[in-house]
């Protein structure tokens, strides 16, 4: 039995120690000391995340998304709609809210899809992946520090973006694979 099993035989990590190295805005760093299965100690250096939403909204047969500068990556990218959670926040909530501060939609339902772990060998964030069809006009509201180009996008160009490494965020070629198979099957 699982239960009755050691650490070792599991492969778990006990942490004997977390060293907080930052905490900023959206992530902060801790680098932990652990045990592994042989008894001999490692450190890992761990992302802390809120966790996320994001939205595959189709409006009108076409992807709505949002053009943006990333300055880790020194290129403008084209992405879903998303952003980080709040502090207690639903994730359908929050999906609801970047997709209207982000693009000026509001979609009157929303399907989830998946949520995935964006990076678990350093980070903890979840992201929660949602779809909606049916949207109305709402308010445009970027942060005060995003600057953002909406754009309307047909399956084809989306898949030429990814292509292109113009689209190359996994949660953006997720949802680009989601909604190929949407069209051809009828499901996500």
């Amino acid at each position: 039995m699982m239960d009755k099993q050691s650490h070792a035989q599991r492969g778990l990590e006990p942490t004997l120690e977390t060293k907080k190295i930052f905490d900023g805005r959206i992530i902060s760093l801790q680098v932990d000391t652990i045990e592994l299965p042989d008894g001999k100690t490692a450190t890992r250096e761990i992302v802390r995340h809120p966790g996320a939403s994001a939205v595959l909204a189709l409006h009108n047969g076409k992807m709505i998304a949002v053009e943006q500068y990333r300055k880790p990556m020194e290129k403008f990218q084209i992405e879903i709609p998303a952003g980080k959670l709040d502090a207690g926040e639903d994730p359908m909530a929050a999906a609801a809210r970047e997709l209207e501060e982000e693009t000026g939609y509001r979609a009157t339902a929303l399907q989830p899809i998946s949520a995935f772990y964006t990076s678990p060998g350093f980070a903890d964030e979840k992201l929660y992946l949602y779809f909606a069809d049916e949207l109305e006009a709402g308010e445009l509201q970027p942060d005060e520090d995003e600057y953002l180009n909406v754009l309307e996008l047909t399956l084809d160009e989306a898949l030429q973006c990814i292509v292109e490494e113009r689209i190359s965020d996994a949660k953006t070629i997720l949802a680009v694979y989601a909604w190929r198979h949407y069209t051809l099957t009828g499901s996500l």
